[in-house]
């Protein structure tokens, strides 16, 4: 429906926006949040808390959902194109239920965009400083926000390995996909 169509594009705009902006309004969500558990629980109980949803791994997890919903969209999607309705149909007049028609016949014709989606999203995810930098928790670091920081701090040679490890776990993924798309494109032919 249209309306369906509308929230699709709603959620996968997150990966057209840069992510400082999109980890700014994250942030001031999570702030206005915290504000309404404090408020609330200062005027229930008389304790104000500190911050609750603010600088969690939630808000961060959140924020990669936002960005990355799209790619994760897209593979999937592209998979479910191969499935015809008719073999639905086929597999449910035959007495096959929802989840057992999901199990034998959609998960296995789509189990080569779902792995590559898995793999662009963890490169994507595995690479993405701007939201992390902004709404990590403190004392958390993945790859990119260490290799930022000793980079700052202009110790290149500690900053390199953490960089080569992005590269290398980038790249394996990434020679994985290519394999399993000549592959496929194999079999096409």
């Amino acid at each position: 429906t249209k309306f369906n169509q509308t929230l699709i594009r709603l959620a996968t705009l997150g990966y057209a926006l840069p992510g400082a902006m999109l980890a700014i309004g994250i942030l001031s969500l999570s702030t206005w949040l915290d504000s309404i558990f404090a408020d609330t629980l200062k005027s229930l109980f008389g304790v104000t808390p500190g911050l609750i949803v603010t600088g969690t791994i939630g808000g961060l997890l959140f924020a990669y959902l936002c960005r990355f919903l799209t790619v994760a969209y897209n593979g999937v999607e592209s998979g479910l194109q191969k499935v015809h309705g008719s073999l639905d149909f086929a597999a449910r007049s035959l007495g096959a239920g929802p989840s057992r028609v999901l199990r034998t016949i959609h998960l296995p014709m789509i189990r080569g965009s779902l792995i590559s989606a898995m793999l662009l999203v963890f490169i994507d995810v595995m690479k993405e400083l701007p939201a992390t930098l902004l709404l990590r928790p403190f004392n958390f670091e993945t790859l990119a926000t260490r290799v930022y920081r000793l980079a700052s701090d202009e110790r290149l040679p500690e900053a390199s390995t953490a960089a080569l490890v992005i590269v290398l776990v980038g790249l394996l993924p990434t020679i994985v996909l290519s394999i399993s798309l000549a592959r496929s494109n194999k079999w096409q032919k």
